[in-house]
């Protein structure tokens, strides 16, 4: 007498498979979502450093602040960055602050639009990242330098 054996999986195993699957999904989908929108802050967050040292040189010698970024900086925007400006300068002053606006589009929703502000009070030796403005961007979003 011969025994049957069995062969493929019954339908219990197949939806304790699919279930896991879910489980996971649901978990790493959102994760991954998130990822993404920090990666793309991460690129306003380059281009501002970028305008660190020569808004710095300009303010040394030339005691005052440019009227705008791109006097001095070569890429006021980005893939995700709609533009880098001058949110709030005093020519007699040693403050500057320079705002990235996120584009409206294209990007993660959960960015869109949103603002990131690097600001120096001494003239720029010192530079403090921040986010705030009208829209601003979750801290979950920003790197640390930036919390």
């Amino acid at each position: 007498m011969k025994k049957a054996l069995q062969k493929g999986f019954t339908l219990i195993e197949l939806m304790i498979v699919v279930a896991i699957i879910g489980i996971l999904a649901a978990v790493a989908i959102p994760a991954y979502q998130d990822y993404i929108a920090r990666s793309q802050v991460s690129e306003a967050v380059s281009l501002l450093g970028s305008g660190k040292t020569p808004m710095a040189e300009y303010f040394a010698d030339k005691g005052a602040w440019p009227s705008t970024s791109s006097d001095v900086m070569g890429n006021t925007s980005g893939k995700y960055t709609g533009s880098i400006s001058i949110a709030a300068s005093n020519n007699t002053a040693q403050a500057l602050t320079l705002m990235a606006q996120m584009r409206p589009s294209g990007i993660n929703a959960n960015i869109t639009s949103g603002t990131l502000f690097l600001y120096t009070t001494d003239g720029g030796k010192n530079w403090i990242c921040t986010s705030g403005g009208g829209t601003a961007l979750s801290s979950k979003f920003l790197p640390g330098a930036c919390r």
